[in-house]
């Protein structure tokens, strides 16, 4: 599949596999220009200082180095506001591809492609030090707890599909939300991804602790991947360069800049 239009000589067998995602001359949205969408605001540790176009944050300087794979350097990046439930809804997009830490499942693939993941992630159990919901120890601990996340991700759906609390997840719009109904004490704890729950309790937070993380589900690792248009020219390409990002330690540099061990976090069973 052909990221951008070429001579039909090029489209036969003996077509290399690298010609038919040309440097800097995909069939972008913009001629020239990468289109990037995230949402707003732009949390850490993903993005720094809530402007995705600094570079900074484990997915602005992701987002930059799949655009220098595919030949486009930072000044032909435009970024994009789009908010996270509608990145991977039905429809036409109005961006190359977005990255909000969109976490890949069969369900939206019906609506937009996805490229290869970029991060394997865990959700994660956050609470106000000393409450109920901090002294859990397992996944059965947590069923009498009011629990909170935002809507359309997959810790809402570890909400409903693992832990099976006794009473309904309270569902959030934005993290933002679900952040202050934890401080004020509206719910006994948030399901967020691991990352941000370190963040969370590390700088917004602060007498707020993860009672622990849960296990991947059915042996495979839950990956964030970037969302493209569904049957997306670019999508091969775009993919292409998350996995030569990987295969050359890129991506493993970036999450030990950006994001913390995983390791200091319990796993609740």
């Amino acid at each position: 599949m052909s990221c951008a239009p070429q001579p039909e000589a090029s489209d036969g067998p003996s077509a290399s596999a690298g010609s038919t995602c040309a440097k800097g001359e995909l069939a972008t949205r913009t001629s020239g220009k990468l289109t990037i969408a995230t949402d707003e605001p732009a949390y850490e540790p993903w993005f720094k200082d809530g402007d995705p176009a600094g570079g900074k944050g484990f997915e602005s300087a992701v987002a930059y180095a799949v655009a220098e794979r595919l030949g486009y350097g930072k000044d032909k990046v435009a970024w994009q506001t789009v908010p996270f439930n509608k990145a991977f809804a039905p429809g036409e997009k109005t961006f190359d591809f977005d990255i909000n830490q969109v976490s890949v499942s069969a369900e939206r693939k019906r609506a937009v492609d996805f490229s290869s993941g970029y991060y394997d992630v865990r959700q994660a159990v956050v609470a106000l030090k000393g409450s109920k919901a901090a002294k859990a120890k397992s996944i059965a601990d947590l069923k009498d707890v009011k629990l909170g996340a935002q809507v359309g991700t997959t810790s809402l759906d570890h909400i409903d599909d693992v832990v099976k609390p006794k009473q309904a997840a309270a569902v959030y719009g934005k993290n933002d939300q679900a952040k202050s109904a934890l401080k004020n004490g509206q719910v006994g704890a948030i399901v967020v991804d691991l990352p941000t729950a370190f963040y969370i309790t590390g700088a917004e937070i602060t007498d707020a602790t993860i009672v622990g993380q849960f296990e991947n589900q059915g042996g495979t690792p839950e990956q964030f991947g970037l969302v493209l248009d569904k049957g997306s020219a670019l999508t091969p390409c775009v993919s292409r360069a998350v996995d030569a990002l990987r295969e050359d330690g890129t991506l493993a540099k970036l999450e030990q800049q950006w994001l913390s061990d995983a390791a200091d976090a319990p796993v609740l069973k």
